[in-house]
């Protein structure tokens, strides 16, 4: 029964807990990071605002140029996933010994690189599969070819 004794007395902060409850909010080590209600409702807000700025920008047609708005909508769910990261998933870099936050980066530098690789793939191989081909055609001209 050693292996279940869990004395708090190891000079992080929990005083007076004797008891075998683990029904409060305390964290242990860093590895079960529980969220109270007032962090739930924070991120419901910012995941409510980030939605609806977006929608208004969309909605409203305040920003004219089309890559730049795809642009914007796509900074407004970056920063929306790092919400949902931090306030529901309770990712930091403190959690599970810093594995989630390992495990994440890893994941980010692979679909950048598998992004970046097919875009760049996708470019040059239509650049130079068909190098005589006008990259822009009007109907006309796509009508008169044989």
């Amino acid at each position: 029964m050693s292996g279940n004794n869990h004395n708090h007395g190891h000079g992080h902060g929990h005083k007076g807990h004797d008891n075998d409850s683990h029904g409060h909010d305390d964290h242990h080590d860093g590895s079960a990071v529980h969220g109270s209600m007032k962090d739930y409702v924070i991120g419901f807000v910012l995941s409510v605002i980030l939605t609806a700025i977006p929608f208004w920008l969309v909605m409203n047609d305040v920003i004219k140029d089309s890559s730049t708005l795809g642009l914007v909508i796509i900074g407004f769910a970056a920063v929306q996933m790092v919400v949902h990261m931090v306030y529901f998933l309770h990712m930091n870099a403190k959690s599970e010994g810093g594995w989630n936050m390992l495990a994440l980066i890893f994941t980010v530098i692979v679909i950048v690189i598998t992004l970046a690789g097919s875009l760049w793939v996708m470019y040059h191989m239509n650049k130079n599969m068909m190098p005589n081909m006008p990259h822009i055609m009007s109907p006309q001209q796509a009508h008169d070819m044989p």
